[in-house]
């Protein structure tokens, strides 16, 4: 059976009205359970890990998420997404970003993400184009960032109320435009007042702010870079401001936080136990939050016609 690629499925749910999620496998059994729900649900969604992933939490590498990958993958269902790799990290040092994703590239992710949103607007723009140049050789998909989505920084985030009303770190329209002409990324990255989940010792199990989406500023950003736009940290964002950014452009949302803690707070206890936890929760996620059950027939039709 032959299967459209990503970049096309991403496409689509954006020219549509739906949305592909991204969900985060900071540890490696979490993964069967995602996967698992995905086809219960007949949905389609991204396996993804991020660097911050295996360097502070326990996905090990590249080659160990794709290892498991291989032995739970449904290409109907899922595909392999490289998450998050900086150019300069959340404890500002600079990370041999081009290695790294080469390495993902040979391995066999089917997407990549590039970002370089902590950097001037000129050097961002640089260095995705250099993504952009060694994955389209491949046929491969790059997303890129602009703007500032917080949260993955080491000290405590400001008052939520406070970044939304100032629009701190928000996507410029007009620079996204620029950005997306330029890097030639394909699917874009914004900060429209979500935030990341805590990656700290002491913030992992906190609650997450609830964040919420300034509407009329995606309406503006989905015209402007005429790309599918995608929203990292979904989780703590009330299910009707999602609902509506999709309609706005979001074609791609992450999922971490909401499927990492029901794992965590279990995973010392029994790792069977904690896999549930995670299994119910994409349940609820798929069908009621982002209500995208059987997504997967309506994103593979196109390709599926006739075969």
């Amino acid at each position: 059976m032959s299967y459209p690629g990503t970049e096309e499925i991403v496409r689509r749910a954006w020219q549509i009205g739906t949305v592909v999620p991204g969900f985060n496998i900071p540890y490696l059994p979490m993964m069967e359970p995602v996967v698992r729900a995905l086809r219960d649900c007949n949905s389609f969604g991204l396996i993804m890990v991020a660097r911050l992933e295996w360097e502070k939490f326990e996905s090990k590498s590249l080659r160990a998420i794709r290892d498991e990958y291989e032995k739970v993958k449904d290409e109907k269902h899922t595909r392999l997404h490289l998450d998050h790799v900086p150019v300069i990290d959340e404890d500002d040092l600079r990370v041999d970003f081009e290695a790294i994703i080469a390495e993902a590239v040979e391995l066999g992710y089917k997407s990549v993400m590039v970002d370089g949103s902590r950097l001037p607007l000129e050097e961002n723009i640089a260095c995705t184009k250099k993504i952009v140049k060694l994955a389209h050789r491949y046929g491969i998909p790059v997303e890129a960032e602009l703007g500032a989505v917080m949260g993955h920084e080491a000290g405590p985030l400001p008052p939520y109320e406070e970044l939304f009303a100032s629009k701190k770190g928000f996507t410029s329209p007009d620079e996204a435009k620029r950005f997306v002409e330029e890097s030639g990324c394909d699917w874009l990255s914004v900060a429209i007042g979500n935030i990341h989940g805590a990656i700290s010792a002491a913030g992992k199990q906190q609650k997450k702010p609830e964040a919420r989406i300034d509407l009329e500023h995606l309406a503006l950003l989905n015209k402007a870079a005429n790309v599918p736009l995608v929203l990292h940290g979904g989780t703590g964002i009330a299910p009707d401001y999602v609902q509506q950014g999709i309609k706005l452009g979001i074609a791609k949302i992450n999922v971490a936080t909401a499927i990492r803690q029901p794992y965590e707070k279990l995973m010392s206890e029994s790792i069977e136990a904690a896999q549930e936890a995670v299994y119910q929760t994409m349940i609820k996620l798929l069908r009621y939050e982002l209500e995208i059950g059987n997504s997967a027939d309506i994103l593979l039709k196109t390709n599926m016609e006739g075969k």
